[in-house]
C-alpha cells in the first residue's frame, strides 16, 4: 500500500531530525489519490494529473517535488515505482508574499477582538489575546510561540527551543510583555491541564497553527482589516513582519544604526543568515525613501 511507504518514509526523516510535517499532509493526499484509483506503484501519468488539479502553479510544483522524492526513494527499492522527470511544473523558488504592515491601532484593535471570543467560560480568548499580543510584542514565529512550554518563562526572557533550524536562543522581553506574560500565566496554572504548554485551549494543551492562523483572519475580516477569501489583507505571520520593519523604521535617520540594528535583530528574529534580515528592508517604505533621498543626493553631487 502506498500509504504504508509514506508512513515509513516520513518516519525515517523525521528520525534524521526533521519534522516533514507538510511533506507528511502531501504526500498522504496523493497516496490516497493513487489508491483510489488502484494504483500500488507510483505511475508519472497519476502524478501528473493529481499535481495538475492543485489550487495554483506554486502549489502545484511543490506537490510535484515532494512526490518526486518519494518516488526516487521509493524506486531505489522496487524498479516497479515510476519517477516523474524533475521540472514538469516549473522550477524556481515560491515568491515570498509582499507582507501587510499593521498600524498600532489594528494591533490593539485586534487584541481587543481576540478577548470577546464566542468561548464563554474557556481560556480561549484570554490565550489569543495573549498569544497574539506576543507575536507583535517580539516578532516571534508562530510555530515558535505555540511551541513554548510554561517553565520557558524566566527572570531573563523567554527560551525558545528548537526553533526553525533546531536552535535554542534565550529572547530577551520588555518589561511591559514580561507582566502581560505574567498575568497570563497565573490564570493559565488555573485551568485543568496536565499539558505544560504554555498557550492552552480548553483542551489543555497550544492550538495548531491552522487554527491560530484561522482566528486571526476571521477577526481581521471581522474588523475590516481583510476582505473575503481570496483577496490579500494581514496574516498572523504578518506581525513578524510588522514588528521588523517598525524595529528597523526607529532608525530611520541613522544608516549607520541600521547596519549596527540589522545584525542585533537578525539574531533576535532567529534567522540563519542576515541576509534573510534584509529582505525587511524593502517593506520600509521609511527607510526606502530615506535611501532614495541620499542616492539623489549624492547623484547630484557628483553632477559637473
Amino acid at each position: 500500500m502506498l500509504i504504508d511507504n509514506v508512513i515509513r518514509y516520513v518516519a525515517l526523516h523525521r528520525r534524521l531530525g526533521l519534522t516533514f510535517d507538510e511533506q507528511s499532509r502531501t504526500l498522504t493526499l496523493y497516496a490516497r489519490y493513487a489508491e483510489a484509483h488502484g494504483d500500488r506503484y507510483t505511475s508519472v501519468t497519476r502524478i501528473h494529473d493529481w499535481c495538475a488539479s492543485a489550487s495554483s502553479p506554486v502549489r502545484a510544483r511543490s506537490c510535484y517535488d515532494a512526490v518526486r522524492r518519494f518516488c526516487a526513494f521509493l524506486n531505489a527499492e522496487d524498479p516497479l515505482h515510476e519517477v516523474p522527470p524533475a521540472g514538469a511544473f516549473g522550477r524556481g523558488k515560491r515568491p515570498r508574499p509582499a507582507p501587510y504592515l499593521l498600524e498600532t491601532h489594528q494591533i490593539r484593535a485586534i487584541l481587543e477582538a481576540a478577548l470577546k471570543l464566542p468561548h464563554i467560560g474557556s481560556i480561549g480568548p484570554c490565550t489569543y489575546h495573549h498569544l497574539f499580543g506576543l507575536l507583535a510584542a517580539t516578532g516571534l514565529r508562530v510555530s515558535e510561540a505555540l511551541a513554548l512550554q510554561r517553565s520557558d518563562i524566566t527572570d531573563d526572557g523567554l527560551i525558545v527551543r528548537n526553533g526553525k533550524f533546531g536552535k535554542d536562543r534565550l529572547l530577551p522581553v520588555h518589561e511591559t510583555t514580561r507582566r502581560a506574560l505574567a498575568e497570563y500565566l497565573t490564570i493559565r496554572n488555573r485551568a485543568d491541564s496536565d499539558s505544560n504548554d504554555l498557550f492552552a485551549l480548553r483542551t489543555g494543551y497550544a492550538p495548531s497553527k491552522v487554527t491560530a492562523h484561522v482566528t486571526f483572519v476571521r477577526i481581521a475580516r471581522q474588523l475590516g482589516f481583510r476582505g473575503p477569501t481570496g483577496t490579500p489583507g494581514p496574516r498572523l505571520h504578518d506581525l513578524r513582519h510588522t514588528f521588523a520593519v517598525r524595529s528597523l523604521e526607529a532608525c530611520a535617520h541613522d544608516r549607520q544604526a541600521v547596519a549596527h540594528h540589522m545584525a542585533a535583530l537578525s539574531t533576535y528574529l532567529g534567522h540563519s543568515d542576515i541576509a534573510h534580515t534584509y529582505w525587511y528592508l524593502e517593506a520600509t517604505p521609511v527607510l526606502m525613501h530615506n535611501i532614495a533621498a541620499a542616492s539623489e543626493q549624492l547623484f547630484g553631487e557628483e553632477l559637473p
